[in-house]
């Protein structure tokens, strides 16, 4: 016995609903840090005021669909930043 595709549906809309909700929740908690996931490593000033409540649902409705890319981004911008410090940190010769 197969399943038919017309029985996905409702698992299909369970991951995508699921999806969806870790981004917008990705995108609430990750606001404060966003210069990582769209700048690098290095923050301007521009993006160090505070941002407004529009703001924030912009970041979390760009977040909802693109979290995985700015999760991997985010990683990418964490790894330099640490190099960096254990460079700065390592005596001089």
């Amino acid at each position: 016995m197969t399943r038919s595709v017309a029985n996905w549906g409702p698992a299909l809309n369970t991951y995508i609903i699921v999806f969806l909700i870790i981004g917008a929740g990705f995108g609430l908690v990750s606001f404060p840090n966003r210069h990582l996931f769209s700048e690098g490593p290095t923050q301007t000033a521009e993006s160090a005021e505070p941002g407004s409540a529009g703001s924030r649902i912009v970041w979390a409705l760009v977040c909802t669909f693109l979290w995985p890319l700015l999760l991997l981004a985010g990683l990418n911008s964490a790894r330099i930043l640490a190099r960096r410090r254990r460079e700065q940190s390592a005596p001089s010769r």
